[in-house]
């Protein structure tokens, strides 16, 4: 057991950590403008629009990564980090889009319309007015989506393969320890994601828990 556990390679988490942590800060930045927008619109084509969003959530990994790689081997972005932080941003888009639109829904008008009247634009709002009162959606949105992009593993598989340092992550590392039937490592890593699954969920409860006391 010891000798296992001196064995673990790391590198296949701090590239789930890096891909989850570049691809949280990519959809937060488009996320938000696509959340406040369909937050507030009236369109008819919102529900259109919100179903392009959310198809990651019921389309299959295996589907969507298939597709993704159709595109990215045309423009050499198959096989690569980039491809695969590209990828991540698809599959994980909903998980930021959703609690960020109904933490925005939440909010009371009257709180929106008294800062326009003020003279802050629709930008300031968003950011001074809108975020610092969503702060347990924004919270939610930002964890989830980095724990989802962390434990993916059908989407980075289609997209990434399995290169060494370059697109091995965690889940993959997983999977191919079972397939040579390397069960004792297998547990350790899947005990580690476990873990870090567990205390990423627990740490989203307690905020919320102890915003919602206030």
């Amino acid at each position: 057991m010891l000798q296992t556990l001196k064995n673990i390679d790391l590198t296949p988490f701090i590239l789930s950590f890096k891909l989850a942590g570049i691809t949280t800060l990519i959809l937060f930045i488009i996320s938000l403008p696509l959340a406040w927008y369909l937050s507030q619109t009236k369109s008819k084509n919102k529900p259109y629009l919100e179903a392009i969003t959310s198809l990651p959530i019921v389309l299959p990994p295996s589907v969507l990564g298939f597709y993704i790689l159709i595109v990215f081997a045309k423009v050499d972005l198959a096989f690569t980090f980039t491809g695969l932080v590209i990828a991540s941003c698809f599959y994980s888009l909903p998980f930021m889009v959703q609690p960020l639109q109904s933490g925005f829904e939440g909010l009371n008008k009257n709180m929106l319309e008294a800062s326009y009247i003020s003279g802050k634009g629709k930008i300031e709002t968003i950011l001074k007015v809108a975020l610092p009162n969503i702060k347990p959606a924004l919270m939610s949105a930002i964890i989830i989506s980095f724990a989802h992009t962390v434990g993916e593993f059908g989407v980075v598989l289609m997209v990434g393969g399995s290169i060494p340092d370059e697109t091995k992550v965690a889940s993959v590392a997983i999977y191919e320890l079972v397939e040579i039937m390397d069960y004792s490592t297998a547990h350790i890593y899947s005990a580690i994601m476990v873990g870090i699954s567990f205390l990423v969920l627990l740490g989203v409860y307690i905020f919320n828990y102890k915003e919602s006391r206030y």
